[in-house]
């Protein structure tokens, strides 16, 4: 698939979104550091850059509520579309049976 962004832009895109998240809860950088568990320079630098490991991101996404948002990154269908038959369907597999 073609995409017209470079990872290093999308980095940097989510680091701005999540500043700004950040900034309309009222927090200083110092706030959503302490309440990520994270050392204030981590954080400063992945606002500034976009670069931080990524169980640091979802410290951060956890603790602006977003965590949900980045978990539902790559299903075919969120959670929250699913019916309870649909979750409790059992998936389909491929290939052969095994022979009684």
């Amino acid at each position: 698939m073609l995409s017209l962004k470079t990872p290093i832009e999308v980095a940097k895109e989510l680091a701005d979104r999540v500043r700004s998240r950040r900034l309309s809860l009222g927090w200083t950088q110092a706030e959503i550091a302490v309440r990520s568990g994270l050392r204030l320079p981590t954080y400063i630098l992945f606002e500034r850059t976009g670069r931080i490991a990524l169980l640091r991101l979802l410290k951060v996404l956890e603790v602006i509520d977003l965590l949900d948002e980045f978990d539902g990154l790559g299903r075919a269908r969120p959670l929250k579309a699913l019916s309870l038959d649909d979750i409790e369907r059992p998936e389909r597999r491929r290939g052969r049976r095994a022979k009684p």
